[in-house]
Order: C-alpha cells, then structure tokens, then sequence
C-alpha cells in the first residue's frame, strides 16, 4: 500500500471491491459485481481463510447464476476468485490492495442473490486425501517431501533461512495429505501460509519482524473503536517436550521452556511452579537438536493459543493479514507488540474484527 492509502485506511474512507475468476489458468471475467460479503481469517484452523459474497443474480445484462454451467464464472469446478479491496485516495483515484487467491467452494442462488462461499487455497490439500500410502525414497528431504505432498496444486516457495535434511527411512503417511505436511513442518520448525500471489511460503515460527501499523484509543488520533481483553488456563503450557529416535533405535528428546520474563506462563514462574509439558513426537527427529528446535517451534505455536488475547473493533483496514505485528496502546497496553490471530474484514461498509496476541 501507498503511504497515501495508509494513511486513508486509519479513519474512514470510501471503499470498493472487485474480483476476478480464474478456471484452468485462464481468465473467466475480472468485473464480478460484489453487493456484499466478508473475510475471516484464522490461524488455528487448517484452512485459515473464509469469503462469502453476495452478487446480484442479474447484473448489465449477465447472468450470474452458475447453475448447472462448469465454466460460469460462480461455478465451484475449480473457479478461483482473485478479490481486491479498493481504497478512495482522492484525487488519485481508488487504490486497490489485493486480499489474495479463494477457491470457490459453493455457490447458491435464492430470488435475485447469489451467494458464493469460498475458501484458502490450502482446501485443495485438505480435501485430497492420499489415494496411497506415501513413502519418500531414500534421496529425499524436508523440502522434497512438502513439494510432493502439494505441488502441482499450489507452488512452493521456502524461506532461505529454514536448513533442508534428508527424511529418515521408513516414513509412511497413510491418507491425510495436509496432515503429513503439518508432521513435516512441525519437525522442520516451520509453518505454512499462502502469500497474497497464491503460493505456499515455508518459513520458521516466528513472532519476529516489526510492527506495521500502531493502533490506539486516542480520541483524536486513535483507531480503535472498542476492546474486549481475555485470558484462559486452557490449552497453556510452559514446556514442551520434542521427542524422536536416532538411527539405532535410542530414544531422544529436547526441552523448550517458557523463559520469557514477560509470559504469564514462564516456567518457574507464578503460572505454575511445575512444568506443565506438552508432549510431541515425531519420528522425523534424528538428532537432539532437530528435538529442540521442534519443540521451540511448538512452544511458539501453542502460545498462539493460550497467550492473551485482546479483541479490538476498528476501522477497515485491508493491508492486514494473520501473523502481522502491531503495536497497541489501550485497554492498559502502551506500545505493546502484539500479533493478529483472528481477523473479520467487511467487504461493504462497516467495523473489522480483529483477535490479536500479546507478545
């Protein structure tokens, strides 16, 4: 985004949507009228992303009712929609910030309305399970492995700093596509999302980066309209326990500990005097550094589930994404560096949802 549209996005501004369908590499249309609709994201889910839009079955003489037609535009046989959020930058004219790539999973007309579901790119993986046991060959690695699991439904991109291994011999994954590539990554210490150009980036869990926006309850200059904090015990660990075997059959494991002297659930500290463990195993584990770095990965992952949490109401704002770092000042927070788990972001006028993390 432009520094202009920035600054438009943090009060109230006039937006716009269009999309464009996609079957089979070719265009289908790039002018689908959007009365309505929404945009949730999720981390802890499998498939993060859900759209719904609502179109008008009638539009400049088109129909927009796919009906019984696989190659309608609405059709859900492999239609892919690329949506855009535009912003009103004045004399410039509208802005316009690409949400991503959305697989149309369900299309329904009722009356004069067609409402079209859609979902992240990753539903291609979780709905082919394995038609066969996968095996990888005695050649391959980490890398190998999550290529063949995804592609060529989705390109894979791998961030530079993730170090590639050789995959033990005698792995097996039975029929769960995306579950096998959940085990690989959680071995790897990584994760996965889909970037807004609709390939599959792996790169390490990580909280790092900095902030790109600071949101607050200034009257004056502040974005946010309301908070509503929580906090849960549920789901909350202070150690994780990494285990796997080394190539003679012994049996490993690393220790990660909640050693930050800003968690609530630091290890040793008033969360719990024990440790509170989280067991994982993995029989991608060779070494008891590839045990540490996973259970490091896990920590960071579960904190994502228990750590606080902070419901904010404000202003659209269609540059952010799960996994952005803001800064937060209000609801008793100053400058405070938190990460957005949840999102909701209205595709017509209204208020954006989101659940961010204090890190």
């Amino acid at each position: 985004m432009s520094a202009t549209a920035l600054a438009v996005v943090q009060r109230s501004h006039t937006m716009a949507m269009r999309a464009e369908s996609w079957l089979g590499g070719q265009l289908l249309t790039d002018d689908i009228p959007i009365a309505d609709g929404s945009e949730s994201r999720d981390r802890s889910l499998a498939v993060p992303e859900q759209i719904t839009l609502t179109v008008p079955r009638r539009d400049k003489g088109y129909d927009w009712d796919p009906g019984t037609d696989p190659t309608h535009p609405l059709a859900a046989y492999g239609q892919i929609l690329r949506i855009d959020y535009g912003v009103d930058i004045g004399s410039s004219g509208t802005e316009w910030i690409n949400r991503g790539w959305f697989l149309i999973t369900d299309s329904s007309t009722d009356g004069d309305t067609v409402t079209v579901s859609c979902a992240g790119l990753l539903t291609l993986i979780d709905e082919a399970t394995l038609v066969s046991p996968f095996q990888p060959g005695a050649s391959d690695t980490l890398a190998s492995v999550v290529r063949a699991l995804i592609e060529p439904a989705l390109t894979v991109s791998f961030d530079g700093t993730l170090v590639d291994r050789a995959v033990p011999l005698g792995m097996q994954w039975d029929s769960d596509r995306l579950g096998a590539v959940t085990e690989v990554l959680g071995a790897w210490g990584a994760a996965e999302r889909v970037t807004e150009d609709g390939y599959l980036m792996i790169e390490p869990v990580s909280d790092a980066g900095a902030a790109v926006l600071a949101i607050s309850d200034d009257p004056d200059t502040g974005t946010v309209v309301r908070w509503q904090g929580s906090t849960t015990r549920d789901g909350a660990y202070n150690c994780v326990v990494a285990q796997g075997e080394d190539a003679n059959g012994n049996q490993l494991q690393g220790v990660a500990y909640d050693s930050s002297a800003t968690s609530p659930f630091q290890y040793g500290g008033n969360f719990n005097p024990l440790p509170v463990p989280y067991s994982y195993q993995s029989s991608l584990l060779t070494t008891v550094a590839q045990c540490r770095t996973a259970a490091a990965a896990q920590l960071a992952l579960l904190r994502r589930q228990a750590y606080r949490k902070l419901a904010v109401t404000m202003v659209p704002h269609p540059g952010l994404v799960t996994g952005d770092i803001l800064t937060v000042t209000g609801a008793g927070l100053t400058n405070a560096r938190c990460a957005i788990e949840i999102l909701s972001l209205p595709y017509s006028p209204g208020e954006m949802n989101l659940t961010v993390r204090v890190l």
